[in-house]
C-alpha cells in the first residue's frame, strides 16, 4: 500500500492531547496542505487562521462550548486550533473549507500529529464576539466559519477504525 493510502486509511480523530506545543515547521506543512486543497473554479476563497495563542484558543473554546450548551473544552486540550473560514458570498465556501480541513487532518497524521475536526465555527463567527476576533486577527470583510481542526501530539493511542458499513458503494 502506498503512503497516501496508509495516511487516508490510518488517520483517526484524536480527543486526548499532550500540552506540548506543535513545531512551527509541522504547522506550516499542515497549512500548506490546506492551501492546496481543491476550490471551486480555483477561486481560493478560504482563509486559515492558526491559533497558538492560549488566550485566543481558550476564548474560542469557551465560545464553542457555549454554542453546544456545555462547559467543557470542546478542543480536548489540544494546544493548536486551526480555523477555516470562507468568504460569506462564496458559492462553494462550505465545500472548499471542508476540503481544506480534510487535507490538513491527513497532513497532520502524516507528520505524526493527532487532529480532530470540530464544528460550530459558523455560530461562533456569526456572533459579535466572533466578528471581533476576526477583526483582531486582521480579517477584513464578511466570513463564514466552516470548522476548526484541533492539532497536537496525541496523549495515548488513537481509536481503532470502525468497521465500514456495507451497501454504500454502487458501480453503474
Amino acid at each position: 500500500m502506498n503512503e497516501t493510502m496508509k495516511t487516508l486509511l490510518g488517520r483517526r480523530s484524536v480527543r486526548h492531547y499532550r500540552t506540548d506545543p506543535v513545531d512551527k515547521d509541522k504547522l506550516s506543512e499542515i497549512v500548506k496542505a490546506g492551501l492546496y486543497a481543491p476550490t471551486g473554479m480555483g477561486r481560493q476563497e478560504t482563509a486559515i487562521v492558526v491559533i497558538n495563542n492560549k488566550e485566543d484558543r481558550d476564548q474560542l473554546s469557551s465560545m464553542n462550548a457555549k454554542v453546544m450548551g456545555a462547559d467543557t473544552d470542546p478542543f480536548y486540550g489540544a494546544p493548536t486550533v486551526i480555523v477555516v473560514l470562507a468568504k460569506a458570498d462564496s458559492r462553494t465556501g462550505w465545500q472548499d473549507g471542508s476540503a481544506a480541513l480534510t487535507n490538513m487532518a491527513n497532513a497532520a497524521y502524516s507528520l505524526g500529529l493527532g487532529s480532530c475536526w470540530i464544528n460550530r465555527a459558523k455560530e461562533e463567527f456569526e456572533s459579535e464576539e466572533g466578528k471581533a476576533l476576526l477583526k483582531k486577527w486582521g480579517l477584513e470583510g464578511e466570513y463564514t466559519g466552516i470548522g476548526h481542526l484541533i492539532v497536537g501530539y496525541a496523549d495515548g493511542q488513537a481509536p481503532k477504525a470502525a468497521d465500514r458499513k456495507e451497501g454504500r458503494v454502487f458501480y453503474v
